[in-house]
């Protein structure tokens, strides 16, 4: 692992026992400047987790939403409020405006207010009656939500769920993690004595050096021939679009770098595409009631598409 990571992925560890490679994919979503989607059941860990992403970065301002049905756009934005003594408006800045956003069980509130959302995700700014208003480069949405098959939940439309740069699971954990889980709230959650390892400037940094990282021409075209191979799968209704290009090459080229390549390799792309890619498709409703998963379909597109042999491979 790369020595600028180990810190943070120790840190986290602490709270979210058993689930390493988990881990990895949520470093790897913060080192590529995307935003997550943790689901699953309560009581896995989702916020314990994106707690302890958050609260690992020192210097870097923090706010929680915990999502409700009743919940309106401005909860999340904000909303200028007239003052009659100044006869003027003042805007009063909503919790989005953050660097690090907790948005817990967002599938509990109306796809409306999910969407107050979308302009923060995908260009870090956000519009109320008519005013653009930038927010911090170093800005992530960590989301968490239930599975759909569970009471009061609203399904996230697709504009949104594409925001995401990964969806991921963290499932039960293993009867030895449990145990540590047990016993590490004796006294108190650990996540409550967390203490920060990084800075958000040296988050800033590794970030940069992300971006760095070889893309070969081979690597691209690998991508590229995954992506549209989804398009052409007989359960996919709707395959992965561009955005899903980008952010599997974003993906992997972070992950790469987490792992300690000097490189974005082959095996990184497989590492991620199942996080990258399954939550981007639309399966056909037959085909899904049938039995067929996402998550199958980009294992059959890995199998489907031959790996380049990379020139250090010859």
């Amino acid at each position: 692992m790369h020595p600028g990571i180990q810190p943070l992925f120790d840190n986290v560890q602490r709270v979210i026992y058993g689930k390493e490679e988990v881990i990895r994919l949520a470093i790897t979503t913060m080192m590529a400047r995307g935003h997550i989607l943790i689901e699953d059941a309560p009581g896995l860990g989702k916020t314990n987790l994106a707690k302890a992403m958050a609260l690992s970065i020192r210097n870097a301002s923090f706010k929680r939403i915990q999502f409700t049905p009743d919940m309106l756009p401005s909860d999340v934005t904000g909303v200028s409020i007239y003052h009659p003594k100044l006869e003027q408006f003042e805007f009063m800045p909503g919790p989005v405006f953050t660097q690090v956003l907790l948005a817990d069980e967002i599938n509990r509130t109306s796809p409306k207010t999910q969407s107050s959302l979308l302009e923060a995700m995908e260009e870090k700014q956000v519009t109320v009656d008519g005013v653009t208003r930038p927010l911090s480069d170093f800005f992530m949405v960590l989301a968490t939500q239930n599975p759909i098959e569970l009471e009061g939940t609203f399904p996230l439309p697709e504009a949104q769920i594409d925001r995401f740069l990964m969806r991921i699971e963290l499932g039960y954990p293993s009867e030895e993690a449990e145990r540590a889980v047990v016993s590490s709230h004796i006294h108190e959650p650990p996540v409550a004595r967390l203490e920060a390892v990084l800075d958000a400037e040296e988050v800033a940094s590794l970030q940069s050096q992300v971006r760095d990282l070889p893309v070969s021409d081979e690597m691209r075209d690998y991508v590229v021939a995954l992506v549209r191979e989804t398009r052409k799968q007989p359960d996919v209704r709707l395959g992965a679009s561009p955005r899903g290009s980008v952010a599997l090459m974003r993906a992997a080229q972070a992950y790469s770098f987490v792992v300690g390549e000097s490189y974005m390799t082959p095996d990184s792309v497989k590492a991620v595409a199942e996080s990258v890619l399954a939550h981007r498709l639309i399966l056909n409703p037959q085909n899904e009631y049938a039995g067929a998963s996402r998550h199958d379909v980009v294992r059959k597109v890995l199998e489907a598409v031959a790996v380049p042999v990379m020139p250090e491979d010859e």
